[in-house]
């Protein structure tokens, strides 16, 4: 590997930086774990984006054992990839005209983010194509936003409480252990099969709550029996 190729992926936050001496910079194992990382993931299709997004919170000084783990703890839970567009076709798409307000509402979601005049980085493609389709069977814009902002907030108590779940039992035990090197696999592994099972978990609680919300929604809505025919009976 070029040293160019090293200063680019440290400018990135793809790689920590090295210890100086004087004007000498040493690299060190950690360096060689991350950078061995690194090259996996482009070999298996990510792109720059997505490996810097996956290692910004991984600590300077992880283990390659580290890494693997907050690799399989945070890889199936990203995004899909962003992608930039001009703020009238984000509005086509949903059928609107431009509109600043709800731009500010989906920044605020963390659906979109300003990417210079005009244009906007699409943070979360999949959440915005929903709420498109929703709003083009002529739902209001701005209830849509609305409600989107309260389930927000829903879903991130919702992750919350799994993840301190797993933190107050299973990470906590490992911690208190000295997080030994050998149990690192076996931390990613319990995490990476939690993951999916909560979100089984969650949409099965939610397709329950829909159908009770929907059943009790239906029987306020529907016409109860006229006064005369109540008398008649």
């Amino acid at each position: 590997m070029t040293v160019r190729n090293v200063r680019a992926y440290a400018s990135r936050g793809l790689l920590p930086p090295p210890r100086l001496v004087g004007r000498t910079g040493y690299y060190g194992a950690a360096h060689v774990a991350r950078l061995n990382l690194v090259r996996q993931l482009f070999d298996e299709g990510y792109t720059l984006a997505a490996v810097a997004r996956l290692l910004r919170h991984a600590p300077a000084d992880a283990s390659a054992a580290e890494l693997a783990a907050m690799r399989a703890v945070v890889t199936p839970w990203l995004p899909d990839e962003p992608e930039e567009i001009e703020t009238a076709a984000l509005a086509e798409r949903a059928g609107t005209a431009p509109d600043e307000r709800a731009l500010d509402t989906l920044v605020k979601l963390g659906v979109v983010e300003r990417a210079g005049p005009g244009r906007v980085r699409v943070l979360n493609p999949s959440l915005l194509a929903a709420g498109q389709q929703v709003v083009r069977l002529g739902l209001p814009l701005e209830a849509v936003l609305a409600t989107q902002l309260k389930v927000t907030r829903l879903a991130e108590r919702a992750a919350t409480l799994y993840v301190d779940l797993v933190r107050d039992t299973v990470w906590r035990e490992f911690v208190d252990a000295g997080r030994p090197e050998e149990r690192w696999a076996g931390i990613g592994s319990v995490i990476e099969i939690i993951q999916p099972l909560a979100g089984q978990a969650l949409l099965a609680t939610f397709r329950a709550a829909m159908a009770e919300a929907v059943e009790t929604a239906l029987g306020e809505e529907a016409p109860g029996p006229s006064v005369e025919a109540a008398d008649s009976a």
